[in-house]
């Protein structure tokens, strides 16, 4: 099984150094077709979106968390502002690895 990140620049640079599959996007259609791109491959397993890419979508992520078993689909905090309560990229990465990121 195979990630893939769907992110802005920014983001998607870093999940590219770590060897995942990349699209960037810069607005709705671009992820409505990334995220068709990515469910259509066999090996998909795991699809890493930002929120603010995964409002845009909403519809469409929705449909494929209630109707299909691969892949899954994580929401992650981008550059920009967070959603209230939730924790930063850094406190996630942090918290899973037992380590200071700084």
């Amino acid at each position: 099984m195979k990630f893939f990140c769907i992110a802005d620049e920014e983001t998607a640079r870093g999940f590219r150094l770590a060897g995942i599959g990349t699209y960037v996007v810069e607005e709705p259609q671009q992820a409505r077709d990334a995220i068709d791109n990515i469910a259509a491959l066999p090996d998909s397993g795991i699809i890493i979106i930002t929120e603010r890419i995964a409002d845009w979508v909403r519809p469409q992520v929705e449909m494929i968390r209630m109707e299909r078993e691969h892949p899954l689909i994580v929401e992650i905090p981008g550059p920009e502002a967070q959603t209230p309560g939730r924790r930063s990229l850094r406190e996630l990465v942090e918290s899973a690895v037992g380590v200071s990121v700084c």
